[in-house]
C-alpha cells in the first residue's frame, strides 16, 4: 500500500512589527539597525522609520575611513554602517528599514525587494501631489564617486533628473537588511544635492509621513503587522553596540 504524500503547509510570513523613532545619533541608529538584523536571524520581521538628531555623514561598508575626514566634513559626525555603497549625508531626511527573516518568502529576492518597496514610496508621495520615478538606468562611470547621492543605479527614485531616495542591503544568514533615505529638503553640508520639497516646491514633513510609510511597507511585506518597539534585551544590546562599534569608523 502506498503512502498519502505528506502535506506540507506554506510557511505563513510572520507579523511584522512596525517602529517609529524618535531622531537619534548615527551612532544609535546604526546599532539598532543591526539590531534588527540579527533579530531577524531569530525569526522577527521589522520595519522602521526614524531621523537623524544631528547632521550625520554615514559610510558605506567598504569606504576607508580616511574619506569622511576631508576638510568638508571637519565638524560632521561620522559612522559606519552596515550596508554597502557611497557615503550619506543624513540630514534634513526620512529614513527607513526593514529587516526580513530568512523564511520569509521575499528574502530572497534581492532586486524585488528595492522594486517593492520603492513603489510605495511613489504611491505614498504621489498621495501628496508629488511624481518621483526610478532612475531606469545605472550610471556606472559615478560608482567611484564618494557621495551615495552623487552616484546613479537604476533602482533609485528620482525628480527632476535629481536622486532623492537611495537604499541598500546587507544580507546575513539568508535574513536581509534594507535601508534607505528619502532626501526632503537640501542639507547646508551637502547643498549639491537638492530634497524634494526644494524641487518639488512642496512641504512635506518628515514625522508626518514616517508611520505612512512604515505601514506601507509593512503592508508591502506581505504580512500582519503591528505597532512595536524594541525590547528591553534589543535596547541594552543596542547600547552595547553603540560602544563596541558604531562610536567608532574602523569597525568592521
Amino acid at each position: 500500500m502506498t503512502a498519502a504524500p505528506e502535506i506540507v503547509e506554506p510557511q505563513a510570513a510572520p507579523v511584522c512589527r512596525l517602529i517609529v523613532d524618535s531622531p537619534a545619533s548615527g551612532a544609535w541608529n546604526m546599532a539598532v539597525e543591526e539590531v534588527l538584523l540579527e533579530a531577524a536571524l531569530q525569526g522577527t520581521c521589522s520595519v522602521r522609520c526614524y531621523q537623524w538628531s544631528a547632521a550625520t555623514l554615514s559610510l558605506g561598508y567598504f569606504q576607508p575611513a580616511a574619506e569622511a575626514k576631508s576638510p568638508q566634513w571637519t565638524g560632521t559626525p561620522a559612522v559606519r554602517r552596515l550596508s554597502g555603497g557611497g557615503a550619506i549625508l543624513h540630514d534634513r531626511e526620512l529614513t527607513y528599514s526593514f529587516a526580513l527573516p530568512a523564511g520569509h518568502p521575499l528574502a530572497r529576492n534581492p532586486r524585488d525587494l528595492y522594486e517593492i518597496v520603492h513603489q510605495q514610496v511613489i504611491e505614498l508621495l504621489a498621495e501628496h501631489g508629488v511624481t518621483v520615478a526610478p532612475r531606469g538606468e545605472t550610471k556606472s562611470e559615478l560608482k567611484a564617486e564618494f557621495l551615495c547621492f552623487a552616484r546613479g543605479d537604476d533602482f533609485d527614485l528620482v525628480h527632476s533628473g535629481f536622486k532623492v531616495l537611495g537604499s541598500a542591503q546587507r544580507r546575513r544568514q539568508g535574513t536581509v537588511l534594507q535601508h534607505g533615505s528619502l532626501v526632503l529638503h537640501r542639507s547646508p553640508r551637502a547643498p549639491m544635492f537638492p530634497g524634494l520639497c526644494d524641487l518639488a516646491q512642496v512641504t512635506l514633513n518628515a514625522d508626518a509621513l514616517a508611520m505612512p510609510l512604515a505601514l506601507r511597507i509593512g503592508q508591502s511585506l506581505l504580512g500582519p503587522i503591528e505597532a512595536g518597539s524594541l525590547t528591553a534585551a534589543e535596547r541594552i544590546r543596542a547600547e552595547a553596540l553603540v560602544h563596541e562599534r558604531y562610536s567608532h569608523l574602523e569597525w568592521k
